[in-house]
This record gives C-alpha cells, structure tokens and sequence, in this order.
C-alpha cells in the first residue's frame, strides 16, 4: 500500500497517509462485496465477471496515467522546447532530491497542471499554454512544486485504484444490460439479477465516488502545504490559485466543459467548487486554500524574525 512516506524532502503528512489507508480498506471491501455479489447472482457467468474486472484493474493501475495524460492533451517537450518550464522542475526536483518526471505541455488556453504516474520514475508533469502565459516564474514553481507532490505523496496511485470500482460498477451495469448475461443462469438468479444488479452497481458506484472526492479534498490541501514548505514560499503559491481561479472566469464555457471531466486532476476545478454541492467537489473551496497558506507565511515569517 503506498504511503505518503517516500526518500524524497517533501514533508510526510500522516492525515493524507491515514486517509489513503482508510480509502483502500474500504474500496476494496467494496470491490470483495460487489464481486461476490455478481457472482453469487451470476453463477454461470463468473469467468467473464473475473476476466471483466481483472482486466480493467490492470488497464486502469498500468495506463490510466497515459490515457488521462493523452485525454488532456499532454506532449511531452525537451529542454530546448521549452526550457523555462523544464528549469522549474529542475529547481523542484534538487529542492525535493526526486528523480526528474517527464515534463509536457498542453495546448489549451485553460490555466492549469497536473500529474500523473504510477511512481516517481513513471511520472509526468505537464502545464498549459494558458498557465505558462499567466503567472510569473515564483507562481509556476509553487504550482509545479504542488502537482509533484502529489507524485512523492503517491496520492496519484491511490486514487486511480480507488476510482476502479467506480468504473468496473458502470461497466457490470452495462454488460449486464446489453450482454444478456442473466440468461446464463438459471431462471430464478436471473430474475433476481434483473432487479439487484442494477441497484447494486448504483450503490457500489455513489459509495466509491463519494470516498474519492472525501480523499480528493484532502490531498489537495496537503499538496499545498508541502509545496509551500518545500519552497518556502506560500505566498507565490496562493498568488497563482487567485490569479488562476479568476482567470477561469474568461475562459469559453466550451473549453472549461472539456477540462471539467478531469477536476480531480487539476491543480485547480475547471468550475469553482463554490457553485456545486461541498460533497461532490474534487478540491476544497479557494477560500479554504488560501486560509492555510495565509496561516503558513505567518508561520514562516514568525519562524524567521
């Protein structure tokens, strides 16, 4: 189980690490439950249940991090493409001692980052067009030095397992319904599947998207905190999250709904929290990101005066 404890000098946060546990615990009891279920209503059918979910959890733990990498259009860049960018993450990479992830850009006037890899060594960090072009070089670093955090802390991992059962749960529904694979088992299951699966693939689903947006709120938050003690520098950290959150405000509805898929990825929502439900939100409110780095430079400064 991946903790937030790693050989790198991002501080460890003992809440995140609790947190993750307690995800995973509860995910997979949920996935043992959901899995026994379907099999005790699908006797007949358990090969394809197991090939079905083995198959997905290999696909969505080996190449979920590309695929949302290339779903947000992410190409990656050397040096002499884009040298600024790559000077920042060197600078965060000597300050934490983390090997050096791949670095990208993507073309899209949406000002944000994100990371994604299974490790360190399989990581990618990547900024938009629109972000390099908004927020000075002190921004940018608390910004990156936030998105690779989440790499060290391995939060990254813990959240593309944890939102497997969600996806398995979807796609049992639906090869339920258009698979007809009630009619491999007997008459009595197969009426009874007809009214249990659905109801239970609907729970397993709530009950896994509600535990990785409780988890979601809170990584964030800790990535800001080790980003700022890292750098040293909160206030450039909660500069960029004012300028981007205002700045998502100019943005065409259209680009906004074609990043809003990937909230959970973002360093900030493509749609401020502010106007959905607390519980549904992938990040904490700005208000609340910003109360903590204000409380940090206060810290700090107290720390050296």
């Amino acid at each position: 189980m991946p903790g937030t404890r790693s050989r790198s000098r991002y501080v460890a946060d003992r809440g995140l690490t609790t947190r993750m546990v307690t995800t995973m615990f509860l995910i997979g009891l949920l996935y043992v439950i959901f899995v026994g279920v379907l099999l005790a209503l699908l006797q007949n059918s358990w090969p394809i249940i197991l090939v079905i979910a083995g198959g997905l959890f290999i696909a969505q733990f080996w190449f979920s991090d590309r695929i949302a990498a290339y779903s947000m259009g992410a190409r990656e860049v050397t040096p002499e493409e884009a040298p600024e960018l790559h000077g920042t993450v060197d600078r965060i990479c000597a300050l934490a001692d983390m090997p050096k992830p791949r670095v990208a850009i993507a073309d899209s006037d949406v000002p944000n980052a994100f990371a994604t890899g299974r490790n360190e060594k399989a990581a990618l960090v990547c900024a938009t067009t629109g972000l390099l072009r908004r927020l000075e070089p002190e921004e940018l670093e608390g910004v990156l030095a936030h998105e690779m955090s989440h790499v060290a802390h391995r939060d990254v991992v813990v959240m593309t397992i944890a939102s497997f059962l969600g996806v398995l749960a979807g796609v049992m529904m639906r090869v339920w319904l258009y698979s007809g694979l009630g009619r491999n088992s007997r008459d009595s299951n197969a009426a009874i599947a007809m009214l249990v699966i659905p109801l239970v693939s609907a729970a397993v689903y709530v009950i896994s998207f509600l535990l990785t947006r409780l988890l979601s709120r809170y990584r964030e938050l800790s990535a800001d905190r080790a980003a700022a003690l890292l750098t040293g520098r909160p206030s450039a950290l909660a500069s960029a999250l004012t300028k981007v959150s205002g700045q998502m405000a100019t943005i065409p509805t259209r680009d906004l709904r074609k990043a809003e898929p990937f909230n959970a990825f973002w360093f900030a929502p493509a749609f401020s929290s502010q106007s959905l439900s607390r519980l549904l939100s992938t990040h904490p409110t700005l208000e609340q990101r910003l109360d903590q780095l204000g409380r940090m430079s206060m810290e700090l400064g107290r720390g050296t005066s």
